[in-house]
């Protein structure tokens, strides 16, 4: 399964949207509705996923779907 397939299954659980909504150039908050606790419950859930701790200031850099795939495909 591809890291963006991973992603999209953690979004699918946490937020009610159509998986057709979820593309790599989706905003997080802006396209998919996420709000801060959303946003903060997904980073845990894709920090449980692929057992790593994410910092602080490179979750403020992570606005879309693309975003999240890239940082996690240089790991």
């Amino acid at each position: 399964m591809s890291t963006f397939d991973k992603i999209k299954n953690i979004i699918l659980e946490h937020l009610d949207i159509q998986e057709d909504d979820i593309t790599l150039n989706a905003d997080f908050m802006e396209d998919l509705g996420a709000d801060s606790l959303d946003v903060a419950e997904l980073i845990m859930s894709i920090e449980d996923e692929f057992n790593l701790e994410i910092n602080e200031e490179e979750i403020e850099g992570m606005r879309t779907v693309e975003d999240v795939v890239e940082y996690l495909d240089k790991l």
